[in-house]
């Protein structure tokens, strides 16, 4: 995949005019590998804000205007919902690496696990939409969100698989990969994440969806009478505020620390900045302690070789680990960076952040409106998020 900005606006624009009616009445059908046409195939872009939301919602209005422009625009606001959701309760995150963690250790060493999970990753399960969909995602970084509902439910109830290895197996491979909304979307086809409502995949379902692609016979899959809630008898937590960040502040000598958080640096005024150095770092790797897929890696490589040459940057490549001798080797007295949601970004600097602060050196952060406007309201589900949409929008100027 291109992953450049570029190539997201192109693929924008191409779609701009399916962004209304056409959009709604289509995007549920998974018409297969090579025939996503009746979705944007935008996310990959999306993620990594190498096209950022709000341009979606511009262009869906500009072309439909926005009676009919929007479900596409509920739609993008599902991302902002899960986003701000796990934001206001990052233990949900911390809890979910500690439970993949225990996991793969109990996949090591049960032999009834380990053969049923190799079965499901290598597409042979026998359940053939199953397969195709494994296969599919392996091979393009790509499934259809109504076929990952579907993959889901079936590696949870049909084939009895741990959820979070699941959710592992979708972070290692889909070009989309974010945080937040995988672990959520996981917990919520599970009925963790709306209790006690799981999400079960039926036959006829998927035969209508899938344009009678697939047929699975009714005793193929798993009858979801209840989800895995009373493995959390403690409820979920009680959401929090959005974490307190420091700004940066202007005149002081910074480092610009680049990563595939959030692309569209140009989207920022850094005219006012004494930007001394600039830094890339890549936590691809960190998104699971099993390999990621090698179209991943490069599609975040591609991204943060895009970022740099179109501000004109000659950045050094850091680790997480480096960065803190990087900021030294600079001489400056704050980082700058979009703002780190939680991920394995954010993990993967918590130690660098301390180890800056007993410095005297600010790690700083830049936050999108989008964000802050919408992450407030994720404290339900995501209705509460839906009767804000017309306030939010109208206080962007969209």
């Amino acid at each position: 995949m291109q992953a450049t900005r570029a190539r997201g606006l192109e693929v924008l624009e191409a779609f701009s005019s399916n962004m209304g009616k056409r959009y709604e009445s289509g995007r549920n059908y998974d018409n297969g590998a090579g025939n996503h046409r009746a979705v944007s195939m935008l996310s990959p872009f999306v993620s990594r804000r190498l096209v950022t939301e709000q341009e979606l919602v511009q262009a869906a209005f500009k072309a439909h205007g926005p009676e009919k422009a929007m479900k596409f625009v509920e739609e993008v606001f599902w991302r902002g919902y899960f986003k701000g959701w796990l934001e206001l309760r990052p233990t949900i995150w911390s809890e979910y690496l500690k439970g993949l963690t225990n996991d793969l250790n109990v996949l090591e060493k049960d032999k009834r696990i380990r053969a049923s999970y190799q079965a499901a990753i290598d597409g042979q399960t026998g359940i053939d939409c199953f397969d195709a969909w494994s296969a599919e995602l392996k091979d393009t970084g790509y499934l259809h969100n109504h076929a990952r509902m579907w993959f889901a439910s079936i590696w949870i109830f049909t084939l009895k698989l741990p959820w979070r290895l699941g959710a592992d197996y979708f972070y290692r491979h889909l070009l989309d990969g974010d945080a937040a909304s995988n672990t959520l979307s996981w917990r919520w086809v599970a009925g963790l994440h709306t209790r006690g409502k799981p999400y079960a995949a039926r036959a006829d379902n998927i035969a209508t969806f899938t344009g009678g692609r697939f047929s699975p016979s009714y005793d193929e899959l798993a009858e979801v009478t209840e989800g895995l809630e009373a493995t959390e008898p403690e409820g979920l937590p009680v959401a929090g505020n959005p974490r307190a960040f420091q700004s940066p502040a202007v005149g002081v000598s910074s480092l610009l620390l680049i990563t595939t958080e959030d692309a569209s640096l140009q989207d920022f005024d850094l005219s006012g900045f004494d930007i001394a150095g600039c830094a890339t770092l890549n936590v691809t790797d960190r998104r699971s302690p099993m390999p990621v897929g090698s179209s991943v890696r490069a599609c975040d490589e591609h991204a943060l070789l895009d970022t740099v040459q179109r501000l004109a940057l000659s950045p050094i490549s850091v680790s997480a680990e480096g960065l803190v001798d990087a900021v030294r080797g600079a001489g400056v007295e704050q980082v700058i960076t979009p703002y780190v949601t939680q991920g394995p970004l954010f993990d993967a600097l918590a130690e660098s952040r301390a180890q800056l602060a007993q410095e005297g050196i600010a790690f700083t952060e830049l936050k999108r409106d989008w964000d802050t406007l919408i992450w407030p309201h994720c404290k339900a589900g995501f209705f509460r998020v839906k009767k804000q949409i017309p306030t939010v929008l109208t206080a962007l100027g969209l």
